[in-house]
């Protein structure tokens, strides 16, 4: 495959010489130009060798909100000033997926001769990052890398995804389901037969939804790839995490990976699969050296390969290693990524589950809806249906159990298992430990930079129609006769959102005093832009707009009278870019602009100058920082 072949021309030589990609090309046998059209998509891959010392500061969310811009401004102008400019480069990067732990980065080192290495430092601010590439440049060797395993990114409560915490034996459902279907049950009612199936019954009464943003029923997407025709299937599970303020992926792959493997491998069983790979984004090194030693243990168990449990039955598994691009997240991108291509969105119809990976059916979930399977399959008391025990763990009204990570201003960003319904109240307050003292909540990011930013109050008279009919009583009783809705009331569900007409991810980031929402918002805004793949003009050309206008705005270049068709123009956009846009990153890519016109309109009119007879502005120092505390 070209990417996995790419992968290993760098991690060989430190970047992509010309004479290796044409050497690959004929080993191949494919044209040239099909590598290099690989090869110069992904922000991975490096076509010029690089300086020995490459320094990459995150930008995004967390990272930005505690000053990683300046830093990796300082940093290389210090650098400069002490190494000269040809050996070290220091550059921003997208999200890492250490938001717990901002600023982070990643210091790599390219021998004259020999292999490249890296290591991610997460919490690092400018001295000791400096300290860092002095190290290296001197002793040519990288300093102990900040481990996510020695980090403690979770509550102290043991989680309830794992059944077999206690000591039980791993992989109990797989085994549970070739004692009773040893070979595939074939038939004119095969329909039927899925649909009746144990597995498929557990988890529809489970009610477990996609993890991964969308919400499709989980059972809805097993059977549907179960019945579909073809000769070849695949199970595709998606652990590109690579949403800013999103990182709960990184800890279920690092510390729960066998769930992950038997979900993938019970869907594969299932539905008749040919193979299964789990995708994983490449800066999480750990998850991806965890995941192949997992998928070796279950070899050995008998469990994943050929003659699963001595049966009849083959599904082999292998870990896929992204070569970047926030866009990959989106699961036809990721296709295309693994089928040797540009990774950009497919126009659909036809979906995935009929003309996927290699244009067969195939089953494409995040990591978390495939690591709750074993937990819904073997929790079943004695008088229950199997999936019984999961939608029984769900707050009054919700069903299940779910995963957050949570970000900012907070006394313990990290991981949380919580039931779902929970509010946002809880989650931040008794789980995460709320903001530090002193500091006072300004905005919430709900869905990491897609869901755009909210205040702790937001307008009744900004919320969709008739949402009155859609919520529980409960929070029906906080909003009705009430002029604003208190957003830490809400109760974290994925439909509870859409009722009001907001997003509800993985990843949430709380902001608190000293925070210039304005700036955050604008920077978001640029992620996008930068992540956009370009294959559609709505969002290539829509993100670009609207960071011009973020990047006026900050300018000061709107005048009380100019900005009012400006804010018109936000909203339209938005719209346009929603309704017409391939994928999901061109309909979310708006939302943090959408929101500060929306909800922040005091924020605004602090960058509202008179530009033309002020040209010598001048703003409070607050808004000239990054914010945070």
């Amino acid at each position: 495959m070209i990417v996995h072949e790419l992968h290993e021309i760098q991690n060989r030589c430190g970047y992509l010489p010309k004479d290796e990609l044409k050497q690959l090309a004929e080993r191949l046998e494919v044209e040239l130009y099909e590598v290099q059209n690989v090869a110069s998509f992904y922000p991975h891959f490096r076509s010029q060798r690089p300086a020995e010392v490459v320094v990459h500061v995150c930008r995004d969310m967390a990272c930005f909100h505690r000053g990683g811009e300046e830093i990796a401004t300082q940093l290389a102008t210090k650098c400069k000033q002490s190494f000269g400019e040809s050996r070290v480069a220091v550059h921003g990067v997208s999200c890492l997926g250490r938001c717990d732990r901002p600023v982070a980065s990643v210091v790599s080192v390219t021998p004259a001769s020999g292999s490249p290495r890296e290591h991610v430092y997460a919490s690092v601010y400018f001295d000791r990052l400096f300290e860092i590439v002095r190290q290296v440049v001197e002793s040519r060797n990288l300093p102990r890398a900040d481990r996510d395993k020695d980090y403690v990114a979770c509550a102290p409560t043991p989680w309830m995804i794992d059944p077999y915490a206690d000591g039980a034996r791993k992989y109990e459902s797989i085994r549970r389901y070739l004692d009773t279907t040893p070979v595939p049950r074939m038939g004119d009612d095969y329909a039927k037969i899925v649909s009746d199936h144990p597995i498929i019954k557990g988890l529809r009464k489970a009610n477990l939804l996609g993890m991964g943003g969308a919400g499709v029923p989980a059972f809805q997407k097993w059977r549907d790839v179960a019945v579909a025709e073809g000769d070849e299937k695949y199970i595709v599970c998606n652990a590109d995490e690579s949403e800013p303020s999103t990182f709960k992926d990184r800890e279920l792959l690092l510390r729960t990976p066998h769930l992950v493997l038997e979900g993938v491998i019970l869907a594969g069983l299932l539905t008749g699969a040919t193979k299964g790979y789990i995708y994983i984004r490449h800066e999480y090194a750990e998850q991806i050296e965890r995941m192949k030693n997992c998928i070796k243990e279950a070899e050995r168990f008998g469990v994943c390969g050929d003659r699963i449990l001595k049966t009849s039955r083959n599904f082999p598994v292998e870990v896929f290693v992204s070569p970047g691009g926030y866009i990959c997240g989106e699961q036809s991108a990721l296709i295309e990524a693994m089928s040797d291509r540009r990774s950009e969105p497919r126009n659909r119809p036809p979906d995935l589950l009929t003309n996927g990976l290699y244009d067969k059916p195939t089953l494409v979930s995040n990591v978390e809806t495939f690591a709750w399977v074993p937990a819904i399959m073997v929790r079943t008391e004695e008088g229950k249906v199997p999936g019984q025990w999961y939608a029984e763990q769900g707050r009054p009204g919700y069903q299940g159990r779910r995963f957050f990570s949570i970000c900012g201003d907070l006394k313990r960003p990290g991981v949380y298992e919580v039931p779902i319904g929970i509010t946002m109240r809880e989650l931040i307050e008794e789980y995460a430990g709320g903001l530090p003292d002193g500091v006072k909540l300004v905005a919430i990011a709900p869905s990491g930079p897609s869901g755009g930013y909210l205040p702790p109050k937001i307008p009744v008279k900004d919320l969709p129609r008739g949402f009155m009919d859609k919520i529980p009583a409960n929070l029906k009783a906080k909003v009705e006769g009430q002029t604003h809705l208190d957003i830490l009331d809400l109760e974290l569900d994925l439909n509870m959102f859409r009722n009001f007409g907001l997003m509800l991810g993985a990843g949430l980031a709380v902001y608190g005093s000293g925070t210039d929402v304005i700036r955050e918002a604008v920077n978001a805004t640029r992620f996008f832009r930068n992540e956009s793949c370009g294959k559609c003009v709505p969002c290539r050309v829509g993100s670009q707009k609207l960071v011009d206008i973020g990047t006026n705005l900050l300018a000061a270049k709107y005048t009380a009278e100019t900005i009012t068709p400006i804010k018109e123009m936000v909203l339209d956009l938005g719209t346009v870019m929603e309704l017409t846009s391939i994928c999901g990153l061109g309909a979310v890519a708006p939302g943090p602009m959408t929101s500060i016109v929306k909800y922040f309109p005091d924020e605004l009119k602090r960058y509202l100058v008179a530009y033309e007879s002020s040209p010598e502005w001048n703003l409070p120092d607050t808004m000239r920082t990054s914010g945070g505390s």
